[in-house]
């Protein structure tokens, strides 16, 4: 054991503890049938947590780690705590990008064997600690390469080294039993379009992904392949901007059948939607797959990666993924890393306990609003009137012959009151 949180034991379920504690999150809570943990599937962000040294656009580094560094070493310690950590915290799961676990080596190669062997590290653990792989994914932002995108990228040769990140990290997500592999297209856009061909560049992008799709059931992966929306960052346009813009992607690709979404909350944000909008549609158009659970600062204007402490907005969003029946592969990755004041090794704790009771009390005031339905009971009775035959028939008649069951000689319909005020009232007897 290294020590560095302190010796801190792991953490337990106890409402009146006077330390760091589940408050409200008991894993074993049973929960519409089922225990709260498997409803939940918590986990741990890999590169918040580890791999973040505390920088701003104003400010360098300002967490003091023991194996922040470019060595093999550094990585290996690096391991050591993140699973220390998943014990403490109980975690079902955790999440990882291949920058996060290793160092950048001299040449692919080099980076190539120093992520395996971490990766081989990963599975060493995996065998004595409860912790799983929820999602990996590729880091394809931050090296200076990927300046001008990934599949985007108007150079054949980062497109080649690309799909060879990707490749290499699905082999890996695949070896570990992830249970989804996440394509985060961090600078998949443009800053103008004076030197873009928005025509090729998407071409591009759907070629690529459908080589993934192509390369999963080549290997046998069984996960979902998750695209997460992002919008306006860091680039002034990206492609995948929200969840419809995704599944326009999807379905000129022919990948709406194969390619789901993994939805952010500060990203939903900045779309101009709210979480639980992207997340309903989601559903709606069968795409759902999994979220990053983290909130904005909504004085900033921009994603600043909290960690969620705004109960009524959780359980609108674990509502509408009730609604859809729930996590199947995916879960909830806490997208959001310390605030850079926050030095302590304990802080780190605390701000998932804190996330975990959070998330843990908005989904069950989301469950007990689904199973009383009152809501849903609501909203039957705004749309009764498409339950009769001659209403459900319209849907299928021309607009000649609907355009003739109007009684031009008579006042005309009337409009009902929406309720948006006693829904909402609704809503605030759970949370």
């Amino acid at each position: 054991m290294s020590h560095f949180f302190s010796d801190l034991a792991p953490l337990t379920f106890d409402p009146n503890a006077d330390g760091i504690a589940f408050r409200h999150y008991n894993p074993d809570e049973i929960v519409l049938g089922k225990r709260m943990e498997d409803h939940l599937r918590f986990a741990v962000a890999y590169w918040h947590s580890f791999a973040w040294p505390g920088g701003d656009p104003f400010g360098g580094q300002t967490f003091e780690r023991p194996w922040f560094g470019e060595t093999m070493k550094d990585a290996r310690l690096k391991a050591d705590i993140a699973f220390e950590m998943f014990d403490i915290l109980n975690a079902p799961f955790f999440c990882f990008h291949d920058a996060d676990i290793r160092p950048e080596g001299a040449s692919f190669a080099e980076s190539e064997r120093n992520f395996r062997e971490i990766t081989d590290i990963f599975a060493s653990k995996m065998e004595n600690h409860k912790t799983r792989l929820l999602w990996g994914t590729a880091n394809l932002f931050s090296n200076r390469r990927f300046m001008s995108g990934a599949a985007s990228n108007p150079d054949p040769e980062i497109f080649a080294w690309s799909a060879a990140t990707v490749k290499l990290c699905m082999d890996a997500t695949h070896a570990l039993g992830g249970e989804n592999y996440v394509l985060w297209g961090g600078r998949e856009g443009y800053e103008t379009l004076l030197n873009t061909d928005l025509a090729q560049e998407t071409e591009h992008m759907g070629r690529f992904l459908n080589k993934v799709v192509e390369y999963k059931h080549k290997i046998g992966f069984k996960g979902a392949i998750l695209i997460e929306p992002k919008p306006q960052e860091p680039t002034k346009h990206q492609y995948d901007y929200d969840v419809a813009t995704v599944y326009g992607f999807l379905k000129r690709y022919g990948l709406e059948n194969e390619v789901q979404v993994n939805i952010e909350q500060g990203h939903a944000i900045l779309a101009g939607h709210s979480f639980e909008h992207e997340i309903a549609l989601a559903n709606t158009l069968g795409i759902f797959g999994s979220i990053d659970m983290n909130r904005n600062d909504y004085q900033s204007g921009w994603d600043t990666d909290q960690f969620p402490n705004n109960v009524p907005e959780v359980a609108l969003a674990y509502y509408e993924i009730l609604k859809g029946g729930g996590f199947t592969k995916g879960g909830t990755n806490f997208d959001a890393k310390l605030r850079r004041q926050s030095l302590d090794p304990n802080d780190l704790i605390a701000a998932h306990a804190g996330a975990m009771d959070v998330c843990a009390r908005g989904f069950k005031a989301a469950a007990a609003m689904l199973e009383d339905g009152l809501l849903e009971a609501e909203r039957g009775k705004r749309y009764a009137g498409w339950k009769t035959p001659e209403a459900a028939k319209m849907l299928s008649m021309d607009l000649e012959s609907v355009a003739k069951l109007v009684d031009v000689d008579g006042p005309g319909p009337q409009p009902r009151s929406g309720r948006q005020e006693i829904l909402e009232n609704i809503v605030n007897r759970y949370v």
